[in-house]
Order: C-alpha cells, then structure tokens, then sequence
C-alpha cells in the first residue's frame, strides 16, 4: 500500500503543471473510487442528495454572498443558550463559539479531534440551511493554493465577496507561534467589519492581548471588534501543497495522521535551521491545523478556544476535514473506522482511550447526540457531502 500510494503521489505531483489541478487533487480523485463503492452501499445517502463542497475561490461571487448572507443571518438571531449561565452568547453564532469553547479540552489533542469537528462543521452548515435559508454547501480553504499570499486570496481580500481582509496595522509583539505581522488591529473591510465578539478570550495569542473577560470562564459579556495578523510566515512554510501531500502519504494510521495534523512547536524560528522532521518521526515543527488558525491569527482566530468567532473558521475546518477524507478515501476499508489517542488534551497519555462508542453531544447546535463511530465516515450516519 505505501508502495502504490507514493507512486500516486508522484504521479500526481508530475501532472499539476499539464492540468492546472495540484497533488492534493490528484489523490483525493484517486480515492473517489473506493467513495463511490461506500456511497453505494450507504442507507441514507445517495448520489441524488451529495452535497459537493467546493474551494471558496472557486464558488462564484453569488454563491459566496449567499453564504455570508447566511453567516449575518445568523449573528442577527437571539442565542438559545441560558443567559444566565453564558451572558455574553447574544447571538446564534455565539452559540457555536460556545460549545467550543465548553468543549475544547476533550476535542483537541484526542481521539475525538477529526470526527467531533467534522460533526461541528457539518452542524454549522445546517443550521445555516434551516434557520437562515442557505442553499449551498459548506466551502473549504485550500491553504496551498494561497499559501504564499494569503491576504490577497479571495477568502481574506477585503471585498464583499469575502470573509473580510486584514486588521489595521498596529504596534504589537511577536507571538509564541510566528512573529509579529502587518495587522493586529481591528478588521477594517468586507462584510464582518461591524461584527462584535463578546466571548473570550480565554487562551489569546495577541501581545498586548484584548481585555479579560468578566468572568473565568470566558462566557461573560465582552464586546470588541475582531482582530486579525494575516501573514504568511506559517503558511508559505507549512500549508503548502506539498504539506498537505506529505501528510496524506507519510501517515500510514490514523494516530501519525492526527499528530502530524496537530502538530504545534513555540517561537519555530529559533529551530526552524536545524529541525529535521525524519529525526522526528515525520513530525513537522507547525501542522497545518495550527498554522491555519494562526495564518489568521489575532483575536479570536488566535484562540484556541474561541477561535470560531472569526468568520473563516468553518472554511478552514472544512479544508482539515477534506484532508482527513482524502486520507481515509484512499485506503477507506482500513481507514475508516481508525481511531487512537486519549480523551484529554493535556493527559493525551494517560487518560482513558477515545473509543468508536464515545459520545458527541453539540447541545442547542447538534441535531442529535451521536457515537464517534457515526461521524466518520463523510456519506454515512448524519453526512452526505463530497468535495470537489
């Protein structure tokens, strides 16, 4: 299988320059086969209903419209959360970020980490179906088609078809992860550019980072505008198409798959001359999880826990759970149903095993509660979608 499998990702990566697709592409139309057999024998998904995800460049400008129409519909309708206990979620949006945020400890770092999210993203979606009239699906961020400039892609260009640009250029530190870059302060265009955070934070990487919140754990009301660093310093070094293909075809299970995934150094620079990742078991210095997030940086993306507030997290959340599909859709008997690791971030050892029976419960933004082992395949259990 690795043998077959790096000639795959050869012979992909000779036919990006012929056909315009890169490496990545490549690989996730060399497992579309094996979907094609699991759709078949799906009981609650067909090729008729298949949603198709597409890049958010790659949508047109009115299909992207609809969609940040959808997300403002969202931020206009009331919480269903309990204000006294979460007095800062005013909105269905924060409702999202909340969950999040109650959830973050037993969601990264774990078993639970890829499924939960897909599940997360997924429910995102629907709720913008059912409650605000979306008609489309869920976009992703192909981080390697924009990695060398992030900011002047159409996700982040500032126009009204995007997901508003970078914050004003303001005084500000380097951060643990990469340094200090042409933002930090508030988002000044785009259609997000009124939109008010009132959660967190509770794990900021900004220096000087935003005002505390008014209560411990982060629920209480804090209104501030959202900030953003958008630089390409991670991602021209670790979101590059080459990234992506190196963790599909050097991960042969689903534990390597996630570490490398995950994968978070501090202040990477300082090593960045020496680290050799073959000495490391593969592992690179910064995995494309965290070097998205933090490709947008800022407040909240820059928070671990809070970071769907910033309106790009599902795009980037749906890029981690295509290259988890694509992983899984070239080997899907075997892969499917792989699970490894603990059940809490900072015990990842010795806390209990994530299990396929282990329960993913989202409260007032789920549809149901289910077991990990529905949400891992993307045409089984809740899911019907693809990506193109």
């Amino acid at each position: 299988m690795a043998r077959s499998l790096l000639f795959l990702v050869l012979a992909a990566s000779s036919l990006v320059g012929a056909t315009g697709k890169d490496a990545v592409h490549k690989l996730q139309q060399e497992g579309k086969a094996n979907l094609d057999v699991r759709l078949a024998k799906s009981s609650t998904c067909t090729k008729e209903n298949l949603q198709i995800r597409r890049e958010w460049g790659d949508i047109s400008k009115a299909e992207r419209r609809e969609y940040i129409a959808a997300m403002l519909c969202l931020m206009s309708k009331p919480s269903q959360l309990d204000q006294t206990e979460y007095p800062g979620a005013k909105t269905r949006y924060d409702d999202f970020v909340a969950v999040h945020m109650n959830q973050t400890l037993t969601i990264h770092g774990t078993g639970s980490f890829l499924a939960w999210h897909r599940y997360f993203t997924w429910s995102f979606e629907r709720v913008l179906r059912e409650e605000c009239g979306y008609t489309g699906s869920q976009p992703y961020w192909n981080w390697g088609k924009w990695a060398s400039d992030p900011v002047n892609s159409p996700l982040f260009d500032g126009s009204d078809t995007s997901l508003s640009g970078n914050g004003l250029k303001v005084d500000h530190e380097d951060t643990d992860y990469y340094p200090a870059g042409p933002g930090g302060g508030c988002i000044y265009s785009g259609p997000f550019v009124n939109m008010t955070v009132r959660l967190g934070p509770l794990s900021p990487i900004l220096k000087p980072p935003p005002a505390a919140n008014p209560l411990p754990n982060g629920m209480g009301d804090n209104p501030r505008c959202i900030r953003r660093d958008i630089t390409n310093y991670l991602s021209s070094r670790y979101t590059r198409t080459e990234d992506m293909v190196n963790l599909i075809a050097d991960s042969p299970d689903i534990l390597s798959f996630q570490d490398r995934l995950q994968a978070v150094t501090a202040r990477p620079w300082e090593v960045e001359g020496t680290y050799n990742p073959a000495e490391h078991n593969g592992m690179p210095l910064m995995g494309i999880h965290a070097s998205g997030h933090h490709t947008i940086g800022g407040d909240p993306g820059g928070d671990f826990y809070t970071s769907p507030n910033d309106p790009a997290f599902f795009n980037h959340h749906a890029g981690i759970d295509r290259t988890w599909a694509i992983w899984q859709w070239l080997d899907l008997e075997n892969r499917t149903e792989q699970i490894a690791g603990g059940t809490a971030m900072f015990d990842p050892v010795n806390s209990p095993r994530q299990t396929l029976d282990d329960i993913v419960d989202l409260g007032v933004v789920g549809d149901q509660v289910w077991r990990i082992r529905d949400l891992v395949s993307t045409v089984d259990g809740p899911f019907c979608y693809t990506y193109e």
